[in-house]
Order: structure tokens, then sequence, then C-alpha cells
């Protein structure tokens, strides 16, 4: 018997999937466990088994399509079973939606200025009136509800025109060059002057040949600004910064590197990692009127890709050594870079750290991953002098930019980590205690 097979929910947060690939192509046979489709969703992209066998009937969902969790996306069935009860349900479905996106563009096409497609938004009765009285109204600036042309801007517009003051000079000026003066927004008497700038404006913008692209955003750029957006709009954050000095971090990390290859980003996390347990707010979750308080850390650890931003999580970070925290870094970061991570590895996490540092920046405000109420960000190191025993020698400083949520986390416990994280940082051998 024919079956839908729908998006499957591969996460909590998960509330739909982006059909990026399809491994079969309609009439194909299918087994249960073959890879039936590709699905963008949470900033990764799963290959989905099929849970049927038989052959695959209706692809109901295409290529770039955005399914919504549970909804159907193909049928499979017996080779030339009869499926049209079940393309009826689906064919019924998508003209009600097709009915409701016609409605919704009509709506647009009156109330607002200019769609998607570049089109100017004007009321029936000012376009009638602009028609009558050759007016461009692309020209026109609307002041109705969200920058609709109404009837009134086509009235003020002509009766501008019609008032146009200009000197004798400048009317010729315009003829001989074509310029239509009631383009010139200007109070008083246009005179030559004023012909001759418009004429300089307009042939600097047909040089520049100025053009504007639009570009959907991509699966993962739609999940970062929804998650962005919600953390802007959830926690109060502030970022507070501190001055390191990391000289015997440096020292330690080239002592180190003669054996395995530690980065600065693999010392901070295992400092941090064991700092944390100092100061669990920090480390903590808000669920309702609770503060969630752990007795371990899962250290998410930024990595930048081309697409977008994936935060891989390193479980349990504060009972592990340096190696293994440096080994579990670069494979997790391998995987993000090709696309191999599964949804196990990108959640859990209870703080995160972004390095930028590499990129020359000295400070800047990160954005809380939720639901963690903390983050890190590391800035560059930049040789700086400074005075000590009344001598000004050069040290490796680092600025260290913790942002925190303000609701569970207040200033006084947030100063009291970044100085505790301090001495940690420029006294590592404390790690041994």
């Amino acid at each position: 018997m024919a079956k839908q097979i729908t998006m499957p929910k591969l996460g909590l947060t998960m509330k739909s999937g982006r059909i990026v690939k399809w491994y079969k192509s309609e009439n194909d046979p299918v087994n249960k466990g073959d890879k039936l489709y590709s699905v963008e969703t949470d900033k990764l992209t799963n290959d989905i088994e099929s849970t049927e066998s038989g052959a695959l009937l209706k692809i109901i969902a295409d290529v770039g399509d955005t399914v919504p969790c549970l909804e159907p996306v193909c049928i499979i069935g017996e080779v030339n079973e009869d499926i049209s009860q079940l393309l009826t349900i689906e064919k019924n479905e998508k003209i009600e939606v097709k009915d409701e996106k016609i409605e919704t563009k009509t709506l647009e096409v009156k109330d607002i200025k200019k769609d998607d497609g570049g089109r100017i938004k004007i009321s029936p009765a000012a376009k009638k009136l602009a028609i009558e009285n050759d007016v461009d109204f692309s020209k026109v600036m609307g002041s109705g509800p969200n920058g609709r042309i109404i009837l009134e801007d086509i009235e003020k517009f002509i009766e501008n025109r019609n008032k146009i003051k200009i000197t004798p000079a400048a009317q010729k000026m315009a003829e001989k060059y074509s310029i239509d003066p009631s383009e010139i927004n200007k109070d008083d008497r246009i005179r030559k002057e004023d012909i001759l700038k418009f004429r300089m404006e307009k042939n600097l913008i047909e040089s520049a040949s100025p053009v504007e692209e639009r570009a959907p955003m991509t699966g993962m750029r739609k999940i970062i600004a929804e998650r962005m957006s919600d953390s802007w709009n959830i926690s109060p954050a502030v970022t507070f910064d501190i001055r390191v000095d990391i000289t015997k971090l440096k020292e330690i990390r080239e002592q180190l590197k003669k054996t395995v290859n530690i980065t600065y980003t693999d010392l901070i996390v295992k400092i941090v990692s064991k700092v944390l347990l100092d100061f669990p707010l920090l480390n903590s979750t808000v669920d309702g009127e609770e503060i969630i308080l752990r007795n371990y850390v899962n250290m998410g650890v930024a990595v930048a890709l081309e697409e977008g931003l994936l935060v891989p999580v390193v479980k349990y970070s504060n009972i592990k050594g340096l190696e293994q925290i440096s080994a579990e870094i670069k494979e997790l970061s391998y995987k993000a870079k090709n696309n191999q991570l599964t949804t196990d590895e990108i959640t859990g996490g209870t703080f995160t750290i972004s390095n930028i540092g590499m990129f020359g920046i000295e400070s800047f405000s990160p954005i809380i991953n939720q639901p963690e109420v903390g983050i890190l960000g590391i800035n560059a190191i930049v040789e700086t002098p400074v005075v000590e025993n009344g001598n000004i020698v050069i040290r490796p400083l680092m600025n260290l930019s913790l942002t925190a949520d303000h609701r569970v986390v207040d200033g006084a416990v947030a100063a009291q980590f970044l100085s505790k994280l301090k001495e940690y940082i420029e006294n590592p051998a404390l790690l041994l205690l």
C-alpha cells in the first residue's frame, strides 16, 4: 500500500527542512534504508534514509523546497499502484496555499511602494491621475502606508510641476541637455548652475551604473539570523573586557608545540573549563523562573565557515586533558568545514568561546548562544609597551571580551570571573594545583 513519506523531525528545535538533493528519481526502486534525499536543517545537511521499500511513485517536494516537519515529501508504493487519492489530498492543500499567496500579493500591490520585483506600488486612483497627466510616478515619493503612492501625492506632484520657477537661461540650458526641470528639487527659482549640477549628478549615476542584487538566504543563514535575533531579544546582555598578559601562556605553547600542535584556543578552553566550575552562574541556563546549575562544562567552540557560523561542542571539557581537548577541537573543526557534524555534536553546550583574534580584532561583543548565558571572545595578541619595575618592556597582551546574560550574571560576578581567568592565563602553572 502506497504511503506518504514525511519530513522527519531531527531535533527538538527543528521546525522545517530544505530539500537540497534527491538520490532517487520517480519510478526508481527503493529499499528500506536506502539514501532517499538530503535535507538542510539546523545548520547541518543530513541524508535521510527511506523507511519503506517499493518504488518512488511521486516526488512532492522539489529541490529547494522548504517543508515543515511531518509534512509529506514523496510517495512510495508498489509499481503502477493507484495513488490518486493521496495526490488529491496533496493537490487540495497546494491549491489552498496558492490562493492565500495570490490574496497576499494583491494586498501588497495596493499597500506597499515597491515589491521584490521592483514594481511601483500605487493606488488605482493615483495611477489613473498620473497617466492622464503624463506623470512618471516612479519619481513620486509616496506618503501612504508603507510608502504607497496615493492620490494626494500625484496631485501635489502635478501642482509643484506646474509651479516651477526657472530663469530663461536655465530653461534654455535644460532644453539643450534634455533635462526636465520638474526633476530638480528646489524651492526657489532654478538657475543655470542648478541645471549644470543636476546634469553632472545624472552623468555620474549613469557612469557608475549602480546595480543592486537580491540573494535569498541559505537555510544556515536563516537559522543564524533567527537565533541571533532571539538571543538579542531574550538576553539583556552586557560585555566586559579585560586585558591579559600571555607571556607565560606563550612560553608553554611553544614548549608543547614540540610534541603536540597546541593552539591558544585549546589552552583557553582548558583554563575556562576549570574556572567556570568556580562560577556556576556563568555556566547555567535560565528555564522559566528557574536557573539550571551544572557541575560540568560542555564547551562550544565557534567555527567560521563561508556560509555562516557553527558551534560544535567539546563535551565534559572540564575533565579532559589538554591534548584530548586539542584533538577534539581539530576533529570538530574539520567536520564543520566538511559538513560532517552530527546534531549531537552541535547541541548541549553550556558556554561558548569565539576566537577572531587571527583577523586582528582587538575587542568585540559576541552574541550569546542560547540557551547559554555567557560567551567569551578571544581577540588579537598585540605586542604592547608596558611599565615593569620602572622600565618600559614589550609584552604580548590580549583582550578577552565576555558577554553575559544580566538576568543571572551580575556585573560583580562577571568581573570576578574575568579576574580569576586572568590569574590563570598569566600563571598557567596554577592548573597543576
